[in-house]
């Protein structure tokens, strides 16, 4: 198929992250976007004016005009929305979290295979320039520490903030490590809302690997930070500031950085150099890119980048440390 070949593209939801959809879409050369759908008087007007976009008074009608469907709307609406499109023949992307319970992604992911259709989840860290940038080195980490802070916003706290902040690193540790989980176990605690405002979550892989994921919407500070160790190696992916840093030890005779330190580790074994590395991070918009790789998946060029399944997978996790937090009486 012709790389240029334009889909129409419609958008349910005009909130916040929508409109940020609305904008975007505008500037991928294979999207025509149609226009938007959403029953708000007040964030409709806000899209419109922002964005110039077409306001359908029907959801009906954005559906029968579009190739393709982006569902921006609260989380509880998602399956019901993803699944009228579905049934449809209307390619779908759907922001994070995908659904609300595990059993509805799995039976989008039925009615998906079943329409052939093409579906993508918005877990967008997967395109943050940083994370990318890393994607070369194939780290094997044996033990992962996240870090997800957030200044206390209003906006999001209707869930938990595994659901509204973790899920994104949940995302990126299960990408990482296919192993499959063994155990896990959590802790949170609810200062503001009536769900825990911070968590932690610790992950146990069958090939031995932990992840100890925190998230917290009651910082000082923002922070999204992931640290990953392994034999011989360090990485740090920062995803808010976009920089990622290599630390290795390495072989000191070989090595050609004479400004490297070096370490001896004692016991007879002999001295390593350490190398630093800084991976150039090309500037980029993730929810840009995630668009763009949306529409090539629903040409055929390539697969979606992030799955239904992997959102499920996802949600899975999230799920059960939410019940984790439910059993230790820290989440009603």
């Amino acid at each position: 198929m012709s790389e240029k070949r334009k889909l129409k593209i419609g958008v349910l939801g005009a909130g916040h992250l929508g409109r940020i959809h609305l904008r975007l879409i505008g500037q991928i050369e294979g999207w025509e976007l149609t226009g938007f759908y959403d029953p708000d008087d007040e964030q409709a007007a806000k899209a419109m004016a922002e964005t110039g976009a077409q306001r359908f008074n029907r959801q009906e009608d954005l559906l029968s005009s579009c190739d393709a469907i982006d569902i921006v709307t609260p989380t509880l609406t998602h399956f019901d929305l993803a699944a009228t499109a579905i049934r449809a023949g209307k390619h779908v992307f759907i922001e994070k979290p995908v659904t609300q319970t595990v059993e509805e992604a799995k039976k989008l992911m039925r009615l998906a295979s079943e329409a052939n259709i093409t579906a993508q989840v918005g877990h967008v860290e997967r395109f943050n320039p940083a994370y990318v940038a890393s994607l070369p080195y194939q780290m094997k980490p044996m033990f992962i520490e996240t870090h997800r802070l957030a200044q206390f916003n209003p906006r999001g706290t209707d869930v938990s903030v595994v659901l509204d902040l973790m899920i994104h690193d949940i995302d990126i540790v299960l990408s990482l490590n296919q192993s499959g989980l063994k155990k896990i176990s959590a802790s949170g605690v609810a200062v503001i809302s009536e769900t825990p405002d911070i968590a932690n979550a610790r992950l146990e892989f069958n090939d031995g690997c932990v992840a100890n994921l925190t998230a917290s919407r009651i910082s000082m500070k923002n922070m999204r930070k992931s640290r990953l160790f392994q034999r011989d190696a360090y990485l740090s992916i920062d995803f808010l500031e976009k920089e990622v840093q290599i630390i290795r030890l390495g072989d000191e005779a070989s090595a050609e950085d004479v400004f490297s330190p070096v370490i001896d580790p004692g016991h007879g074994r002999p001295a390593r150099k350490i190398h630093f590395e800084n991976p150039e991070v090309p500037q980029s918009n993730a929810i840009l890119e995630e668009l763009r790789a949306f529409h090539a998946a629903c040409l055929g060029q390539k697969a979606p980048p992030v799955t239904l399944e992997d959102g499920m997978k996802a949600l899975e996790v999230a799920n059960k440390i939410i019940e984790k937090l439910k059993i230790s009486g820290q989440l009603q």
